[in-house]
């Protein structure tokens, strides 16, 4: 079962759409949104986004948070972004 800190309703309507999935390269999200994650999101904030089949079916996206460790959130709380492929080559 997937991890989640807390019971988020999910929506039909998200700003992280599944169809935005790549799997040949990294994915970000930027947090527009962090009430009752305070601790874990800062508002703002640039997360790698990790391919999860079971969130993107409940209106969830698994990020990278603070901790270090990734967690499901609720799509709304982020929007996608693309960064050109240098920006993420290690």
């Amino acid at each position: 079962m997937a991890s989640a800190r807390k019971n988020s309703s999910s929506r039909k309507s998200s700003s992280v759409a599944a169809s935005e999935v790549a799997a040949d390269h990294p994915r970000f999200a930027i947090c527009v949104r962090n009430k009752d994650y305070e601790a874990s999101l800062e508002l703002r904030k640039l997360y790698p986004v990790l391919e999860d089949e079971f969130g993107a079916q409940h209106g969830m996206i698994r990020v990278i948070d603070e901790s270090g460790e990734d967690y499901l959130f609720p799509n709304e709380y982020f929007v996608a972004v693309s960064l050109p492929q240098a920006s993420h080559e290690g």
